[in-house]
């Protein structure tokens, strides 16, 4: 009876337990800068150290923040950022803007908001792929450049092969144009075959029969349930949610086969489905490769990069290199962009303790918390899954706008939702067709 007031209650001591550390440690960050204003430090002439990060989304880009805002005035280090994207990628709304049209762009945030204010000299961003790393240099793909490092982040997510879950298009234009061809072989297909019964997987299925009521849409998972991975209230809502809109829901099968040239799908089961397009939500791997030549020990079997509490990777050899986000083994239930964040807090707060010759005292550990997830079932409807792996809250509630909540997203970048400096309006409401 009393199990979902219960929960409610861990949740709120959580965020105001969360709010309380975060505003306890910019409190110290600032504290120290002022300390240095105060006293009458000046500036360092030269900047001639490198605290490298490798990756800019969730956790990379509040690492970035976070060090480069708070070294200290006379700091003679510099953040490197590298980063193959032009933008910041806000993947969670990828999934709708496959299906619903005119709201690409949004998908896609400058990164100078996080940088305004920014000591001079503080950040030096590479937009390239690192490709190679040794005890002391990160290598460039594109310019065979190599970088040297005092502290290196590794914050470089999951690799996929593309949407809905990710862009592989490193520039916002062609990141858009795949997302508009998504759009057009979603509205020209007439039955559709979706594999992957996590969070993308719904949504792209849900939203696409939400749009298109008419076409066939089928879902195929290799579990027994959709959202598996989540409590039996999540995956009841999640399946009640595919029903209604008349989704057909396959489970405990998986595709062997899918030829694309006779428009069929081949299942484990030896059944063959007719389609126009098949759409993949699975493969989600730690883009860890990076370190299988220099820590291979530290590698899980899973492909995810160990870490200590600290979040510097689990091996004594290298004290400088931490890792943080999807790609690192936090135990994380749900891992996430709130998760990654947190994460990057703790990454860039010790390092900050390293820089002044401080022990690294701040620790990670994963609590259910972290794994809140607002999953859409369809273009106006979502559900807020909260569980503690014996308990769960679901919110249900209905979605009054189309692009979700990219603008908020927008909002917490320190950008104006959706002015884009970096590309001319008129391009942007030719290519959407004026959609505000």
């Amino acid at each position: 009876m009393f199990d979902k007031p219960v929960l409610f209650v861990k949740v709120i001591a959580y965020a105001l337990a969360f709010f309380s550390n975060g505003l306890r440690r910019a409190f110290w960050r600032k504290q120290e800068r002022m300390t240095g204003f105060l006293t009458g430090v000046k500036p360092s002439e030269s900047r001639d150290l490198n605290i490298v990060v490798i990756g800019a989304n969730f956790a990379g880009l509040q690492a970035i923040k976070v060090i480069a805002h708070n070294l200290p005035i006379d700091s003679r280090y510099r953040v490197i950022v590298i980063e193959p994207n032009s933008h910041f990628q806000f993947t969670w709304v990828l999934p709708r803007f496959c299906v619903a049209k005119g709201h690409e762009h949004k998908a896609f945030i400058p990164y100078g908001g996080t940088l305004k204010g920014v000591p001079d000299g503080a950040v030096r961003w590479i937009q390239d792929r690192a490709v190679a790393l040794t005890r002391s240099h990160v290598k460039l793909q594109s310019t065979g450049e190599e970088i040297s490092y005092e502290y290196l982040v590794i914050a470089t997510g999951s690799s996929v092969d593309g949407l809905p879950s990710r862009s592989v298009e490193t520039e916002k234009l062609e990141a858009m144009k795949r997302l508009r061809e998504m759009q057009s072989k979603i509205e020209n297909a007439s039955k559709i075959v979706v594999v992957g019964g996590g969070a993308a997987g719904v949504e792209v299925a849900t939203d696409a029969k939400s749009l298109y009521p008419d076409k066939s849409v089928i879902l195929v998972h290799s579990r027994s349930t959709p959202m598996h991975r989540f409590g039996k209230g999540l995956q009841k809502a999640a399946m009640e949610g595919l029903e209604r809109l008349g989704c057909e829901v396959i489970l405990e099968d998986r595709v062997t086969a899918e030829d694309s040239e006779a428009g069929t799908v081949t299942l484990r089961s030896g059944k063959v489905i007719d389609c126009d397009l098949f759409i993949n939500c699975t493969g989600q791997k730690p883009a860890s490769d990076l370190l299988k030549d220099l820590a291979p020990g530290t590698l899980t079997a899973s492909g995810h990069i160990k870490v200590k509490p600290t979040l510097q990777i689990d091996n004594d050899e290298f004290p400088n290199i931490y890792a943080c986000g999807d790609v690192a083994d936090t135990k994380t239930p749900n891992p996430n962009g709130r998760a990654a964040s947190r994460q990057a807090d703790i990454v860039g707060d010790n390092i900050l303790l390293a820089v002044r010759g401080k022990e690294q005292t701040y620790t990670y550990e994963s609590y259910w918390a972290d794994g809140v997830i607002k999953l859409t079932l369809g273009l106006d409807r979502s559900v807020i899954h909260f569980g503690d792996g014996k308990k769960e809250l679901l919110l249900k509630s209905k979605e009054r706008k189309v692009e979700l909540m990219a603008a908020q997203c927008w909002w917490n970048l320190n950008e104006k939702a959706y002015e884009d400096p970096s590309i001319p309006q008129d391009l942007i409401d030719k290519l959407t067709g004026k959609v505000a």
